[in-house]
């Protein structure tokens, strides 16, 4: 059923550096629409262009207006001096969030081309009407950073944690004058440096072509074309389910597939459609649960709890600190579902050690089959309600 040596041929094909907008992740994206055509399939192509200012440029900006805002405000010059300042930062922050509200649509700078790759699955019973859908997503492009991702999620907490505590000091500053209590100013100086020191750090994270990305994300699209593998069979098709597999771009350049190819499924019944996110998966899987698992699967929760060395459950959050994948943007546009992730592969992702070594290929065969087993569960458990409503 899943050959863990086509996952590993798989996995080694799409290791290579794949920046989104250039041409390595154009081939990467071929390589993707070749192994679907070769499933005697039809895959459909979406392109879209797209800018990097939202991913690479707008967070470093609005961190440094707020730095300096921490600094304006430490430093009370004169009133006027103080006024303009915050005025002006004021006026930069809320541009930047009428800019950014819809990113895809930025024009701002160079810029790059992309597409979504994606093939549709009919359910075997496709004559009835209904609009139950499954959505198997993984991303295509891989990038590499001056700092790992897990250095990036600390530099963002630090950044954080000082950022209001700094700020609630030096308005506290206008009523109590810690320059009367020395220990306070000069707690007060020491954390303005640190949220001064964290941005200027952040601004060194360049974003370069050197990460293989086999765990971020080879290993997605080698669970998401082994599944694919599997229902290409006609005998194996859901019965009550369509499945759409889904190869999105540019997801490392602001989730910019996904925010593109939401136009597609922006109407979709929330309560008929099912999204599954592929996206770095190394040693260990997290399943990020947004409504797809429950009890009612006895299979699929039998089978973590058999393999819970290496696989585990946990709710998802709407917000997670220096990462988003496209699974999180569509839990937060209230679709049920799953993403799979590994937290332990933070020390790899991003930097020139994210590499096929790191990977466990009997994990990446378990996840496959483990999807294979809930995917079936959720079909007949929707045919066994059919069934009891006639």
């Amino acid at each position: 059923m899943i050959d863990e040596t086509r996952i590993l041929k798989n996995l080694k094909e799409f290791s290579f550096p794949r920046l989104s907008g250039t041409k390595f992740e154009k081939i990467s994206f071929n390589i993707a629409k070749q192994k679907v055509e070769d499933l005697n399939l039809t895959p459909k192509i979406q392109e879209f262009s797209f800018s990097t200012f939202y991913s690479r440029i707008y967070p470093k900006i609005s961190l440094s207006l707020l730095s300096w805002l921490l600094v304006v405000i430490f430093l009370n010059i004169q009133p006027i001096f103080t006024i303009v300042n915050l005025f002006l930062i004021f006026i930069l922050i809320l541009i930047l969030i009428l800019l950014t509200r819809n990113p895809e649509k930025l024009k701002i700078g160079r810029q790059y081309h992309s597409q979504n790759l994606f093939v549709n699955i009919p359910s075997q019973f496709k004559n009835r009407t209904s609009d139950n859908n499954i959505f198997l997503f993984s991303h295509l492009d891989s990038k590499g950073q001056a700092f790992s991702i897990k250095i990036r999620i600390q530099l963002y907490y630090i950044w954080i944690i000082s950022f209001p505590l700094c700020l609630l000091i030096n308005i506290l500053n206008y009523f109590v004058f810690f320059e009367d209590i020395l220990l306070l100013y000069i707690f007060a100086i020491l954390i303005l440096i640190i949220n001064c020191v964290t941005t200027v750090i952040i601004w060194l994270n360049t974003t370069n072509n050197k990460s293989k990305g086999a765990i971020d994300n080879a290993s997605g699209i080698s669970c998401v074309l082994e599944i694919l593998q599997y229902y290409s069979d006609p005998e194996n098709r859901l019965k009550n389910y369509d499945l759409c597999f889904v190869f999105t771009g540019a997801e490392e350049s602001g989730t910019m597939g996904i925010r593109n190819f939401y136009k597609n499924i922006k109407h979709y019944d929330r309560n008929k459609t099912f999204i599954i996110n592929f996206d770095s998966i190394a040693k260990r899987v997290v399943l990020w649960d947004h409504g797809l698992l429950n009890n009612k699967y006895f299979k699929s929760n039998n089978y973590i709890l058999e393999n819970k060395d290496i696989m585990s459950l946990e709710k998802t959050r709407r917000f997670y600190i220096g990462t988003y994948t496209d699974g999180l943007f569509l839990a937060n546009k209230k679709f049920q579902g799953v993403g799979n992730g590994d937290k332990s592969s933070y020390n790899y992702i991003h930097s020139v050690n994210d590499d096929v070594d790191k990977i466990d290929l009997t994990l990446l065969r378990k996840l496959s089959q483990f999807y294979i087993i809930l995917l079936n569960e959720v079909d007949i458990n929707l045919n066994k309600q059919s069934k009891s409503a006639d």
